[in-house]
C-alpha cells in the first residue's frame, strides 16, 4: 500500500528532502514495507527549531480565535481523509482497523476540536489585592496583581509509537494553542502519520516554521530535537530510561519538561469485587495496542480468597480473544509494533518462568501465524512482589497476578513499585474503593473501571513521569504563568 506521505521532512513550512535518505516503516503484521521515511540529519534538526524560533514571535501574538480556527480546520481536514489516514495508522502501527479508526484517528480528531476551543480560554487570573505599607520599596498604596499565562516558546514533542494520531495530537494541539511553536520528532517505527498531519495542519493555515517535523530511525534526530538551543521545552512520551536521558539535558539548558513515562498499573480486586467487570477491565492489556500502553493495569493484587476464582476467569477471557491480522474485523489481539519488542516481551515471558512463574495461558507465539510480530494473550500466575516480570513494565499483552490477604497488604504492594501512573481498584464498597484510592501512589485511579474522563489531569508519581496534562492541564502544561503587579 501507499502511505500517500512525500517521504520528506516539514522544515519551515517547506517540505525537505533528507540528508540522510530514507529508512522502511515496516507492517507489523505482514512483515511489508509500508513506506519510506525521511532520516534527518542533526543539521536539519537544528534548522527546523531555528525555524519553529523565528516563527514564533509573530505566531504567539495571534488572536486566539485565529489559532482556534486553524486548529478547527486542521480537524476538519483530518475528517475529510479519515479512512486514509486511519488505513496508514493500522499498517504503521499494527493496532486494529477499529482501534486506528477510534482511538487513534478518531481521537486524533477530537483533540484537534477540544484545543480550537482551549485556544479561547481565558489566560488571566486576577489575584486578591494586597495592602503594603510605606517603606524601602515605595509609598503605601493597594496593589493589584494579574497572572497570566504566557506561551514557553519552542516546544519539542517526542511522541510514542502506539499511537501515532492521538499522541501527538495531544502535544502539538495544546502547545499550538497556547501559542508556542513545535518541533515534532516521531516515533521511528510509525511517523508516516505525523506527517499527514502535519500536511493537515499546513492547508488549514498554519504559518510556515509554527509546525515542523523530522525523523530517524536511530537516535540521532531525536537527540537533536532536545539539546538544540533553540528549544525551550520538550514534551516527551515514553520509557522511563529515555525520559531520564531527556531531563538530564534538559537540566543542563532549563529547559521546561512534561514527561509521560512508564507505567505498571497495579489492578487491586479485592474479595467484596465484581469478578466481571474486573476482568472485563484487567483483560484490555491483552487487546488493547496488545499491551502497549503505559495504562494497562498488568499488575493484578487480588485478595486470596478470589484468586483462583480470578485466574479462571482472566484464562477463559483471553482464551476468547481472537489474534490474528488487525485488517479483520474478528481480530481483538494484533501484532506488537516490531520484532525487536516481540523478543522483548518473550524475553520477560521466559524470564518469568525462570523466577518460578507459573504461565496459566499464553506464553508462545500464537501457531496459526507465519508472519507478523505477534504474542499471544498471557498470564503468569504464583508470582511474588520481587519478581522482574512483577516489578519492570513488559509492554505487551502480559499479566502478572500476585495475591494478597488484607487490605493494608493490597495497599503496600500497590505502592511498591517505581511507578505510579495509573491504578485501579475493583470493590463492591465504593467508599472503601475511594479510601483505598486515596493511599494509592499513583497520578490517577479507576475505581471499577479502566474508562477515563478526557478532562481530569494525566500524569505520573515516582518513575511515571513528571507535570499533568489532557484538558486544561494541557494548556497549562504549555504555558509560563507571569505576574504583572499595578498600584491602585
Amino acid at each position: 500500500m501507499s502511505d500517500g506521505s512525500p517521504g520528506r521532512l516539514f522544515i519551515g513550512g517547506a517540505w525537505t528532502e533528507p540528508d540522510g535518505g530514507h529508512y522502511e516503516v515496516i507492517d507489523p503484521a505482514t512483515e511489508e514495507v509500508v513506506g519510506l521515511a525521511p532520516e534527518a540529519s542533526r543539521a536539519q534538526v537544528y534548522e527546523a527549531a531555528a525555524a519553529a524560533k523565528a516563527a514564533f514571535p509573530a505566531w504567539s501574538r495571534t488572536r486566539p480565535e485565529e489559532r482556534a480556527a486553524i486548529l478547527d480546520r486542521a480537524a476538519d481536514i483530518v475528517q475529510r481523509d479519515f479512512l486514509a489516514h486511519a488505513d496508514v495508522a493500522r499498517a504503521e502501527s499494527g493496532a486494529t482497523a477499529s482501534t486506528a479508526r477510534g482511538m487513534q484517528v478518531g481521537v486524533g480528531i477530537a483533540r484537534f476540536r477540544r484545543y480550537a476551543k482551549g485556544a479561547l480560554e481565558p489566560v488571566e487570573e486576577a489575584v486578591a489585592p494586597q495592602i503594603n505599607e510605606a517603606g524601602p520599596m515605595g509609598r503605601a498604596g493597594v496593589f493589584g496583581a494579574l497572572a497570566v499565562r504566557q506561551p514557553v516558546g519552542v516546544v519539542t514533542c517526542v511522541t510514542s509509537y502506539n499511537n501515532p494520531w492521538a499522541n501527538p495530537a495531544g502535544k502539538i494541539a495544546p502547545a499550538l494553542a497556547m501559542g508556542n511553536t513545535v518541533l515534532v520528532k516521531p516515533a521511528p517505527q510509525d511517523p508516516l502519520s505525523v506527517y499527514r498531519m502535519a500536511a493537515a495542519l499546513a492547508e488549514a493555515g498554519v504559518p510556515p516554521g509554527v509546525v515542523n517535523v523530522v525523523t530517524g530511525s536511530g537516535a540521532e534526530a531525536g537527540e537533536a530535537a532536545v539539546d538544540s538551543p533553540d528549544v525551550d521545552m520538550v514534551s516527551f512520551t515514553g520509557s522511563t530510561a529515555v525520559g531520564q536521558r531527556i531531563a538530564e539535558v534538559c537540566g543542563r539548558g532549563m529547559k521546561r519538561q512534561l514527561m509521560e513515562l512508564g507505567g505498571k498499573g497495579a489492578a487491586l480486586v479485592l474479595e467484596d469485587a465484581d469478578l466481571g467487570s474486573a476482568v472485563a477491565g484487567i483483560g484490555t492489556t491483552f487487546s488493547f495496542y496488545s499491551g502497549q500502553i503505559c495504562t494497562a493495569p498488568t499488575r493484578v493484587l487480588v485478595h486470596r480468597s478470589r484468586q483462583d476464582e480470578l485466574i479462571a476467569a482472566l484464562t477463559a477471557y483471553a482464551n476468547r480473544l481472537t489474534v490474528g491480522d488487525p485488517r479483520d474485523r474478528a481480530t481483538v489481539v494484533g501484532p506488537v509494533v516490531s520484532a525487536a519488542h516481540r523478543d522483548r516481551v518473550e524475553a520477560y515471558v521466559e524470564l518469568g518462568r525462570k523466577e518460578g512463574a507459573r504461565v496459566v495461558t499464553g506464553g508462545a507465539r500464537p501457531g496459526h501465524l507465519d508472519r507478523g510480530f505477534y504474542v499471544a494473550p498471557t498470564l503468569l500466575a504464583d508470582c511474588t512482589p520481587d519478581m522482574r516480570v512483577v516489578r519492570d513494565e513488559i509492554f505487551g499483552p502480559v499479566v502478572v497476578v500476585v495475591p494478597f490477604d488484607d487490605e493494608e497488604e493490597a495497599v503496600t504492594l500497590a505502592n511498591d513499585s517505581d511507578y505510579g501512573l495509573i491504578d485501579y481498584v475493583w470493590s463492591g464498597d465504593v467508599a472503601r474503593a475511594f479510601r483505598i484510592a486515596r493511599r494509592l501512589r499513583a497520578g490517577g485511579v479507576g475505581v471499577n473501571t479502566v474508562g477515563r474522563n478526557m478532562e481530569a489531569p494525566f500524569g505520573g508519581f515516582k518513575k511515571s513521569g513528571v507535570g499533568r496534562d489532557v484538558g486544561s492541564y494541557a494548556l497549562h502544561a504549555y504555558s509560563e504563568t507571569q505576574a504583572i503587579v499595578w498600584p491602585g
